[in-house]
């Protein structure tokens, strides 16, 4: 993987965010808390191998996987799935 993605990011907007959590279900209190969030992203890159931390005010969460490689994902707190996950390069 020749892109590097080491760092933290701050997320300066979103759009249709409110219309994508309805779709999935998500309960009306917290989509409103969720459109007011401003989350920071500090992701940490081995080679394909990622750790990524969502940062607020709200919730903090965690999500680590290699690319190429399935993986279960648990959105406790967010819409309550668990998904089997796979990123692809």
């Amino acid at each position: 993987m020749a892109v590097d993605y080491n760092g933290t990011w701050n997320m300066i907007k979103s759009e249709n965010l409110d219309s994508y959590m309805k779709t999935l279900g998500i309960d009306f209190a917290t989509r409103k808390i969720a459109n007011l969030l401003k989350p920071q992203k500090v992701i940490q890159q081995n080679g394909n191998h990622f750790t990524i931390q969502t940062l607020s005010t709200f919730r903090n969460y965690n999500v680590e996987f290699t690319v190429g490689e399935e993986f279960e994902e648990d959105t406790k707190g967010l819409d309550n799935r668990k998904c089997q996950v796979s990123i692809k390069s």
